[in-house]
């Protein structure tokens, strides 16, 4: 019995590796039998079940038509999170400088 090609293997054309305190995300490039890339984009977290530890692993594809639309939209939401996050930044300077005689 001859054995079966692993064509997931085979299909794994880049890999970047992103290491986030109890998290890792992989951003993998892949090619389709056709020879389409696609990406996938992958969470993987170490919990506890049952005792025992397991990596719990979240996966989304990201097929070549939506790149555009979703580079676009990832940047737009990146932009608007730091935004957001220098804001709410500024608004928590301010408000340690008031003293309390202030009130």
């Amino acid at each position: 019995m001859q054995n079966e090609p692993d064509y997931d293997s085979q299909r794994e054309v880049y890999t970047k590796l992103v290491k986030a305190g109890k998290r890792t995300y992989f951003f993998d490039i892949k090619t389709t039998k056709g020879q389409d890339h696609f990406i996938t984009i992958t969470e993987s977290k170490k919990v506890n079940l049952n005792g025992k530890e397991v990596f719990q692993k979240h996966k989304i594809f990201l097929y070549k038509e939506d790149f555009e639309k979703f580079s676009e939209s990832i940047l737009e939401v990146i932009e608007k999170a730091n935004e957001l996050n220098m804001s709410e930044n500024s608004n928590t300077s301010v408000a340690s400088d008031i003293q309390f005689e202030d009130l």
